[in-house]
């Protein structure tokens, strides 16, 4: 028995499971809706299978502390670790804008009117206020941690149309709309590089700022993000080389987002919450 596997058909045996679970989504759902949530659903599956425990992937609306929503998102990945709160009414998931790490639309095809949604889409998250406060981590307590930035995204079986193509309509979307990663399984995955893309927002050196002026900095962050490059994998590695980056993201780029102040919450029903209990 050999002692080794071969790790690139273990990869492509992967992608071709999503692949074939995907069309026959396609093909054999007939209602559009119903369509639409065979494929979401099988994204979700697909990450909550592989994703470590400690992200959660569900379809949702996300909600801000003002009562603000996003639109409806076909996959949220969020915590539920310092964000312990998540309403579920008719099968629909309303998130704290807080616990969000990572946004994304699921269709059929990559192609310019899909790509644009999912800006739209991605935007209507970004523009939410989120809070911070501290936190006690192992008896030690910690200062309120800096706003992390929310991964957009778009997921889809295939594409017909180039890289080239592909790029233009990337870099078409400014500010909170632009995306930074997406998958077409059949064809390829992309991330975008952008300048100065590892900015941090230091909450304890701007201890006077507000929690608006926080909130606008990250706004501020989005406006003045350039693309510096487009990297699209190979087609045969199109899954994995999206689920390795979009991982990478996840544990070296944001972390842990930060914990949700829920006073702020609270004050929806002119409640105060015991700050020494």
């Amino acid at each position: 028995m050999s002692d080794k596997i071969n790790l690139r058909k273990l990869f492509g045996g992967l992608q071709a499971q999503m692949i074939a679970q995907l069309n026959t989504n396609r093909e054999f759902i007939e209602h559009p809706g119903s369509k639409g949530d065979s494929l979401e659903n099988t994204w979700i599956e697909w990450l909550r299978t592989y994703l470590p425990n400690r992200y959660c992937v569900d379809k949702a609306i996300v909600i801000d502390s003002k009562g603000q929503l996003s639109h409806q998102i076909d996959l949220v990945i969020y915590d539920q670790t310092y964000t312990p709160f998540v309403f579920k009414q008719n099968g629909i998931f309303y998130i704290p804008a807080e616990g969000v790490y990572a946004v994304f639309e699921v269709k059929p095809d990559l192609d310019k009117g899909n790509i644009i949604y999912a800006g739209d889409k991605i935007e209507s998250v970004r523009k939410l206020l989120r809070t911070s406060t501290k936190i006690i981590d192992r008896g030690r307590p910690f200062n309120p941690r800096a706003l992390t930035k929310i991964l957009g995204g778009i997921l889809t079986i295939e594409t017909e149309i180039k890289e080239p193509t592909i790029e233009k309509h990337l870099k078409s979307l400014k500010g909170l709309k632009s995306i930074d990663i997406g998958c077409a399984v059949k064809d390829k995955s992309f991330y975008v590089n952008y300048n100065k893309d590892d900015s941090i927002f230091n909450l304890e050196k701007d201890v006077n700022l507000s929690l608006k002026e926080h909130n606008d900095l990250i706004a501020k962050f989005y406006e003045n993000r350039n693309v510096k490059n487009i990297e699209f994998s190979k087609k045969n590695n199109s899954l994995v080389t999206f689920f390795l980056q979009l991982t990478r993201y996840l544990q070296q780029s944001i972390g842990t987002v930060a914990a949700i102040d829920l006073s702020e919450y609270a004050k929806a029903i002119n409640f105060e919450i015991d700050e020494e209990i």
